[in-house]
């Protein structure tokens, strides 16, 4: 029987510890070094994912958007569900780096991680860039969000042009005649599939990518520093952990109690089933079947309703998935040492936001987001490795996070359109 993805990762990173502190900084064979070899093993998988981001991003965003239709009905309910997730992923994202800014996991007794774990010099350049931004940088950032050319965007990098182009492109998809329309709507849609069978195609060699990463940061690290790196990822767990726990026990009650006037608890209660398939298949697209199921049957939301907003939220909507880039992005930039000012850390609030947008349903997708994200601030893209250690556990809650808030946003939609019975007199 094959094993599953994650237990393949799992194992991938045990041995992967292991022959980091064997082969050591200095290990080699015949001239060659084992960590130059789990270097390249490494940057090649990283290389893969990032040859995925551009028709990813573009294709999911457009289908995300232009699944809204046209029809006035569904226009009004699309932009009420289109501010709820964009107001429920920026207060997520907030509370993310609210966290990350108080317990700080990327230090170790006040000093950087970098200086204790043994991780790869930043160059000064490097930090400067990320350093240097200051207020005149917002103006830039907005500059940034329509590019003059969105095939110069793609080809440097400037994923907020190219993110701003897919919404209006999917937006005013929807506004032309029919036909073309529908020619263009089967472009996107078979762009759309193709990347996902080739992220899934990808995502079989993530063990040995991960393998790769993680061995290399082993082995630069040493025996006596693996200690360290693991209190450090112990806090960048906790602070995870803490965040996603109080959007889903504390913010989310809150909408449910005050705009959609219904008892919380009673929805999480309604929506464990749909949790805990989320919790184990880590992928929001494969949960949502079991999603509107107990959104239709246990909460009590119209076919109408669920049918609409579940399917676009499993698409567009990653509260979860947009705290853990932005803590991520953050933890990773701390453990260098590098100060990130508050106008680099609105761009990662930003950019976090935009491409939660577009982030695949899937396990580990959020790996091509927070690629993104640090590319976009200038943050060294091999700190990926740092994380990838507790990345698929970490996965399984933020995606469970993912449909519950998903499932709020039925409930609150339903409401808003004077559906009745929700809620009530249900398990």
């Amino acid at each position: 029987m094959k094993l599953k993805l994650h237990w393949q990762i799992l194992i991938a990173l045990i041995l992967s510890v292991f022959a980091g502190l064997f082969a050591g900084p200095d290990g080699a064979v015949s001239g060659i070094t084992y960590d130059s070899v789990f270097a390249f093993v490494g940057k090649i998988f990283l290389q893969a994912l990032m040859m995925l981001i551009v028709p990813l991003i573009m294709s999911s965003i457009i289908m995300g958007i232009a699944g809204i239709g046209s029809d006035d009905s569904l226009g009004r309910m699309g932009i009420k569900t289109l501010l709820y997730y964009i107001a429920t992923s920026f207060i997520a994202i907030s509370i993310g780096l609210l966290v990350v800014n108080i317990i700080q996991p990327g230090y170790i007794d006040g000093q950087p991680a970098r200086d204790l774990i043994g991780l790869q010099q930043v160059s000064e350049s490097t930090i400067a860039k990320v350093e240097g931004k200051g207020a005149g940088d917002i103006a830039d950032i907005f500059l940034r969000i329509v590019p003059s050319n969105v095939v110069a965007a793609a080809h440097n990098g400037q994923m907020l042009g190219l993110i701003f182009f897919s919404l209006i492109f999917g937006y005013f998809m929807t506004r032309i005649s029919e036909e073309p329309a529908k020619t263009l709507k089967n472009f996107w849609q078979g762009v759309f599939e193709t990347m996902m069978a080739m992220t899934d195609f990808i995502m079989k060699f993530a063990p040995i990518g991960v393998f790769g990463l993680v061995a290399h940061v082993i082995a630069g690290i040493g025996s006596e520093n693996i200690v360290q790196l693991f209190g450090s990822l112990a806090m960048f767990m906790l602070s995870v952990l803490l965040a996603l726990a109080i959007h889903v026990f504390i913010i989310m009650p809150v909408i449910l109690s005050t705009i959609g006037r219904v008892n919380p608890w009673r929805h999480i209660r309604a929506m464990a089933p749909a949790m805990l398939t989320a919790f184990s298949t880590a992928s929001s697209s494969a949960t949502l079947p079991v999603t509107m199921e107990c959104v239709e049957k246990n909460a009590g939301v119209s076919n109408r309703t669920s049918s609409f907003v579940l399917p676009l939220g499993a698409t567009v909507n990653m509260d979860g998935t947009a705290l853990y880039e932005c803590v991520a992005a953050m933890f990773i930039a701390q453990a260098y040492g590098i100060e990130l000012s508050f106008i680099t850390q609105f761009t990662i609030v930003l950019v976090a936001l935009l491409t939660s947008i577009g982030v695949a349903g899937i396990p580990a997708a959020s790996l091509v987001a927070i690629t993104i994200i640090m590319t976009a601030i200038g943050l060294p893209l091999e700190g990926i490795g740092l994380i990838l250690a507790v990345d698929r556990i970490l996965d399984m809650f933020r995606t469970a996070v993912n449909i519950f808030s998903d499932s709020c946003g039925a409930v609150v939609i339903a409401k808003s359109e004077g559906e009745t019975g929700i809620l009530e007199q249900r398990i």
